[in-house]
């Protein structure tokens, strides 16, 4: 921390007790007094222990993007998903597996040896689905036998091979923004899944997903999600106040009907949960209506956070409440500039 050594980003972070803020060591600001910082291995960490974010070395944020160190790692992961990366080929490489895991953990919710092997059991999925003969997949993903690979494929995806059809995919990858990771997935038919990487809800979340699409989550990538990220960036940056993408959001008919009339709250305003229980004819269900906004796999884009408490106070916001404060005042601020 005192070296502003960015080589440890990602892999622990510097609370400053005397202001509340918790830090990347590479943070340019004054360094504090060793006896006013705490250290914590993560950002859930920092935030339950009830501090917020830097707004100058923006913890929550990785440049935009991946780490120049995480990029080259990918594209070893596209180039040879068949193949095996252990620790010592890292240590190799110049990366540090501890600090590979602890991104992986925090932007994915799972080891980078997960996430390898998600991914080839993912282009595994794909190519049965488009009817490959199982042992050719076996063999393209380095296994020996089908027994071996079959074990595998289920343990990943949830299903055996031969039953791999009537599954729907669901890609996922982490997109970088101001308030930190988000996890997005997408179908075929449109975008199914945004929401903070460091939500707690996040896996149950995930397994609703799987269970009403009957749908295998893997890594990767999609049209879906490249157009999504673009309008994120937008959004944040000021110069976006709607979102044009298709969305699957599979509920309940009450939660469909809770969904549909917060897309219909204006940008840069608010509503309560009973105002939301008046509108769609179900005026004592305001406490169902805060059960369906919690459920909201889509956030942002189904604005939920859009909603708060009858006197005009926050509450009940998955990704913290200091983020759902930090998008109400990015889209006031936002629709102040423009008069409306």
């Amino acid at each position: 921390m005192l070296a502003q050594d960015a080589s440890y980003d990602g892999v622990f972070f510097v609370c400053v007790t005397t202001t509340g803020i918790f830090c990347r060591p590479s943070c340019p600001a004054r360094k504090p007094h060793p006896r006013n910082t705490r250290f914590f291995g993560s950002v859930r960490e920092c935030l339950l222990a009830g501090f917020r974010p830097c707004k100058r070395c923006r913890p929550l944020a990785v440049d935009g993007g991946p780490p120049r160190w995480l990029a080259g790692l990918l594209d070893r992961v596209e180039a040879q998903p068949a193949g095996r990366i252990t620790d010592q080929d890292l240590r190799d490489a110049g990366i540090s597996p501890h600090r590979v895991r602890r991104y992986f953990r925090r932007n994915f919710d799972m080891t980078f040896q997960a996430y390898h092997r998600a991914r080839r059991m993912g282009l595994a999925l794909e190519a049965l689905k488009r009817g490959t003969d199982p042992l050719h997949v076996a063999l393209d993903c380095g296994y020996d036998s089908n027994s071996g690979f079959r074990d595998a494929f289920e343990k990943t995806i949830g299903a055996t091979p031969g039953r791999s059809n009537r599954l729907t995919v669901v890609r996922t990858r982490s997109i970088e923004t101001p308030l930190g990771p988000l996890v997005a997935g997408a179908t075929d038919d449109g975008v199914c899944l945004l929401e903070f990487a460091d939500r707690r809800a996040l896996p149950r979340q995930v397994a609703a997903l799987k269970r009403r699409l009957s749908a295998a989550v893997v890594p990767g990538d999609h049209e879906h999600l490249a157009g999504l990220a673009g309008q994120l960036e937008e959004y944040f940056a000021g110069r976006r106040r709607t979102f044009d993408l298709p969305l699957v959001r599979p509920g309940t008919a009450f939660q469909e009907r809770v969904w549909d009339e917060l897309t219909r709250i204006p940008f840069g305003q608010t509503c309560s949960y009973a105002e939301v229980a008046q509108r769609i004819d179900r005026p004592t269900a305001h406490r169902a209506v805060a059960r369906a906004n919690g459920d909201n796999r889509l956030a942002i884009l189904v604005p939920c956070h859009r909603v708060v408490r009858q006197d005009g106070s926050l509450s009940g916001y998955g990704g913290g409440l200091w983020r759902k404060r930090r998008l109400l005042d990015l889209e006031a601020g936002v629709a102040a500039a423009c008069g409306a």
